[in-house]
């Protein structure tokens, strides 16, 4: 399945977003996921502030990852990044139908604000 998956990170040290991308990019890939796209949006403020492990934040780092993987690996990644006390906020959906025609129009993704 084709997963897309955004998450939100604390701002302020961009090696805490790649070590994050890393981390998740390793379960995939080690569960015989694949990696289709991985885009940093950068610095954003948030809709609203939000409080995460009993820290406020009004701001965050913002990444976008595409990948095909099962849904247990899906899983995976989601229970990783909830556990991790850096991630502000993640969501992640499943684009497309699963087949192969429709998921082959999905292009890497892209901000356009």
């Amino acid at each position: 399945m084709l997963y897309e998956l955004i998450g939100i990170v604390r701002p302020g040290n961009l090696a805490e977003v790649k070590e994050i991308v890393l981390t998740a990019g390793q379960l995939i890939l080690q569960q015989k996921g694949v990696i289709r796209g991985i885009s940093n949006w950068g610095v954003f403020l948030l809709p609203k502030a939000t409080s995460v492990h009993q820290m406020r934040h009004h701001s965050g780092h913002y990444f976008a990852m595409r990948f095909d993987s099962s849904v247990q690996t899906q899983q995976a990644v989601r229970n990783m990044l909830a556990l991790d006390p850096r991630m502000i906020r993640h969501a992640s959906v499943k684009l497309g139908d699963g087949k192969l025609g429709t998921m082959s129009r999905f292009g890497a993704p892209e901000w356009s604000g």
